[in-house]
């Protein structure tokens, strides 16, 4: 009797993992897109619109062509909410980018706009996962169709390129056509949302103020034209001109020096600087490393 319940037994055990098996063969396990995810693919669409000082909408569906999440920047016009949404499900329903099917509706098969719930426009981007699509961002609004899809890349690339460690920043490439056009007129290459620093791609054709930055260390590399710089001493005529930042006349006192084509200096946050006298036009990376409100320079992360 103990013999054939030992039989038993043994013989259930062997079945249990069997069945296992056989139920694994018939699911597949399958990546999900969280609120988390979406907004992550908003935020990087969002700072790419802003670098390049642009607009549009961002919309993002989970797999089955569902909203999870939308942002639209200020001035888009209000019927790129809709779209940028058609445009999201287009891409993930069909696993496409929307591109492809405006192509190919414009090469003549135009029968395919009677399909439902379809919105051939450029700017639609599947977001892929390891292998898996697990949802769509689309966007609307923005400069050219070009751009759209462009800002749409940006969003599905944040979610499908390799996880970061924990708290780290993605790498940030700005082509060179982009910086030359930030140099021609000065501007901000990277805005430091969510970072300890900024990147400033700066211009100047005359002096400027006196300024302290409470926070900020900058370093200071001069790509052409030449200046007489002053750092330390004291500002004159010093006002708060925004949230830890003094700006003045002129400098008393302080260190005189001239800076030109491949010099780099650094200004540490609290040190007085002015730009006294400028040379032609004096451009200059500017990177901004920022501190606690206690002084102490955050760690890179």
């Amino acid at each position: 009797m103990r013999s054939t319940q030992r039989y038993l037994l043994a013989a259930f055990a062997a079945l249990v993992p069997a069945q296992a098996s056989v139920l694994q063969a018939q699911v597949a396990d399958k990546k999900g897109l969280t609120l988390d995810g979406a907004r992550r693919v908003i935020a990087a669409a969002v700072t790419e619109a802003k670098k390049r000082n642009t607009t549009g909408v961002v919309a993002v569906v989970d797999e089955g062509g569902n909203t999870v999440a939308l942002e639209r920047l200020d001035r888009t016009f209000a019927a790129g909410a809709n779209i940028s949404i058609g445009k999201a499900r287009t891409a993930v329903l069909f696993q496409r980018p929307t591109k492809v099917f405006e192509d190919i509706i414009r090469n003549g098969r135009t029968p395919m706009v009677a399909l439902n719930d379809f919105t051939p426009l450029q700017g639609g981007i599947p977001i892929v996962v390891d292998g898996q699509v697990v949802g769509g961002v689309g966007v609307s609004g923005a400069a050219s169709a070009q751009e759209d899809e462009e800002l749409a890349i940006a969003g599905a690339n944040a979610l499908s390129a390799p996880e970061v460690a924990a708290g780290a920043a993605p790498v940030e490439f700005f082509p060179g056509k982009d910086v030359a056009a930030a140099f021609a007129k000065g501007g901000v290459l990277l805005d430091g949302t969510g970072r300890n620093y900024m990147v400033h791609a700066s211009r100047r054709e005359k002096a400027g103020q006196a300024e302290v930055h409470e926070l900020d260390t900058d370093v200071i590399y001069v790509l052409s034209g030449s200046a007489t710089f002053v750092t330390g001493g004291s500002v004159v005529d010093g006002k708060v001109t925004e949230p830890r930042e003094i700006r003045g006349a002129s400098i008393e006192g302080g260190e005189t020096r001239t800076i030109a084509k491949g010099d780099v200096i650094t200004v540490p946050n609290g040190t007085a600087h002015w730009f006294k006298e400028v040379k032609g036009p004096l451009t200059y990376y500017v990177v901004k490393v920022r501190a606690e409100a206690g002084g102490t320079t955050w760690a890179a992360r």
